[in-house]
């Protein structure tokens, strides 16, 4: 019976979105230039998207600006549209087949968007937990139908699913205070 229904399996799917979340975290800035800021970028490149690190180079080589060294000269037109739209505030500068990006310093609005931004990720992170905890509680259906498990051991494994969830839930939104907290700290 608990071969059947694998808790540990949900609870590293739920985990999963935690760290996505992360990553996504590290990649809003606070003020400082980070090769992190440019890890949600995506660059059309040879047909398919790609993650920016996987074309180029990216050096911090400054407190307040960032490096991208293109190693393909003919991405340089992509490169500078992925950054420019995807929705971080910055306006790269094509120097050759560099490009240089300052940043900004934050003002109150900024600040105020990368929460906003912050709040979208952690969401989406909600929402990816609670669509494993919906596989998980339709799996627990499938198999109590099938009579692989009791109604009693269904209520049960339903019960430290939604444990399971939320916990996680509370993770990401501690996550997202802490954030929050460093974004809006002048």
């Amino acid at each position: 019976m608990e071969g059947d229904f694998d808790l540990a399996d949900l609870k590293r799917r739920m985990q999963g979105a935690v760290n996505v979340l992360r990553t996504e975290f590290s990649g809003l800035r606070t003020g400082r230039a980070s090769i992190n800021i440019l890890d949600p970028v995506m660059v059309e490149a040879y047909g398919s998207p790609m993650p920016l690190n996987q074309v180029a180079t990216i050096t911090v080589p400054e407190a307040r600006m960032i490096g991208v060294n293109v190693w393909d000269r003919s991405l340089i037109g992509a490169v500078d549209k992925a950054i420019r739209e995807a929705d971080l505030g910055l306006n790269p500068v094509v120097d050759g087949q560099n490009l240089r990006i300052p940043i900004p310093e934050l003002n109150a609005e900024r600040r105020q968007e990368i929460v906003k931004l912050a709040h979208k990720y952690a969401e989406q992170a909600r929402v990816a937990v609670r669509h494993v905890r919906r596989d998980g509680m339709e799996h627990l259906k499938r198999l109590e139908k099938d009579h692989t498990i009791s109604q009693d051991e269904h209520r049960q494994y339903s019960d430290d699913v939604q444990k399971l969830t939320d916990g996680f839930v509370a993770e990401i939104d501690e996550a997202l205070a802490t954030k929050e907290k460093e974004v809006l700290q002048v």
